[in-house]
């Protein structure tokens, strides 16, 4: 039988990319599509200016839209969050008071005792919602995903950290529209141009990944022991984060041991073959002029990500440039993997 869930948020693209992951899941089955008051009532294909590429399913097109509300936790097993942060705090621990959350928001991400998971990096973290639900009080408990930029570089820097560890960390992005919303950057402001600076963006790249790098330890995450220096800027492309990336390493190196790190790893997603799992989590692009959003972001169904341009610049200096779709496993990708972990380890 399958898990019924319901979508906070669920008008929004990251809503809407929570629709286009769930329909059909062989594991979960949406129940519930929740909105602002101003949408609640109406049907979905009415509330919601459909922004995906997709059409809206039928079945999704015709359900009610409710108001955002923990009551509907009555009927559902869990909830993914796609709610703006500075609403997120009261509603998703309101919902995490009756039933297990996957948040795409930022608002409990460093937080002692939440788990900030990418499924592949850090699946032992996900063991903290044991502490998390005593600390709270809570019947269920809240696993939040990273933002979309840390995303798309921690996770080829994890085989990195482990075969050669790492000293510091320089990143430099050039960040999709739709990680602002589809309102998000006025068209007059980005044709033509590119915006040095995304508001709490570089704060965000730079601390996230030491958590999910960091170990459990204690029932405490110990932070990863190294900087992150954060550039962040947004550019003319519609979806997928392409960053740059110069990793000082610990001990050295040969390129031809990094691609084969970046190439032969997986995790337990792939070793337990969850639904959403892309087989190659980090893909490797021979091409010099590789990867590039038009042609590679939807590798994996979205869910891969793919690195290209390595280079040793000298003894210990690694470079390489690395690309995700932001608002698949950027997002509400990311949390649908995170759901299927906590299945697969019978915390749902």
């Amino acid at each position: 039988m399958k898990l019924k869930v319901g979508i906070l948020g669920a008008t929004g693209m990251v809503g809407q990319r929570f629709i286009e992951q769930l329909n059909d899941h062989p594991w979960f089955k949406i129940e519930a599509l929740c909105a602002s008051e101003r949408s609640a009532g109406k049907k979905y294909s009415e509330a919601a200016n459909w922004y995906l590429e997709s059409r809206i399913p039928d079945e999704i097109a015709d359900m009610t839209v409710e108001k955002i509300d923990p009551a509907v936790s009555d009927r559902l097993d869990f909830v993914f969050s796609a709610i703006p942060s500075d609403i997120a705090k009261d509603i998703e621990g309101g919902f995490a008071k009756h039933i297990p959350v996957f948040s795409n928001t930022a608002t409990y991400r460093m937080d002692e005792d939440i788990p900030l998971a990418i499924p592949e990096v850090n699946p032992d973290h996900l063991n903290l919602v044991n502490v998390q639900k005593e600390n709270r009080g809570w019947e269920g408990f809240i696993v939040t995903n990273p933002n979309c930029t840390t995303i798309g570089f921690i996770t080829p820097l994890k085989p990195i950290m482990d075969a050669f560890g790492i000293d510091w960390v320089n990143l430099a992005t050039m960040q999709a529209l739709s990680g602002a919303g589809y309102a998000g950057v006025p068209s007059m402001a980005i044709i033509d141009n590119v915006i040095p600076f995304i508001k709490n963006e570089e704060e965000k790249a730079e601390l996230e990944g030491l958590k999910i790098l960091g170990q459990l330890r204690d029932n405490k995450i110990k932070f990863a022991d190294f900087d992150v220096f954060a550039s962040c800027n947004r550019v003319m492309v519609r979806n997928g984060h392409t960053e740059a990336v110069f990793v000082r390493t610990q001990e050295d190196f040969r390129i031809e041991d990094v691609k084969e790190e970046f190439s032969s790893f997986k995790g337990e997603p792939q070793k337990l073959n969850l639904p959403t799992a892309p087989e190659q989590p980090v893909i490797v692009m021979g091409e010099e002029d590789r990867p590039q959003p038009a042609l590679d972001r939807d590798l994996g169904d979205g869910m891969s990500i793919s690195v290209g341009r390595i280079r040793k610049k000298k003894e210990k200096l690694l470079k390489f440039t690395c690309l995700s779709h932001n608002t698949i496993r950027g997002a509400a990708g990311a949390s649908v993997l995170n759901a299927e972990l906590a299945r697969a380890m019978k915390l749902i």
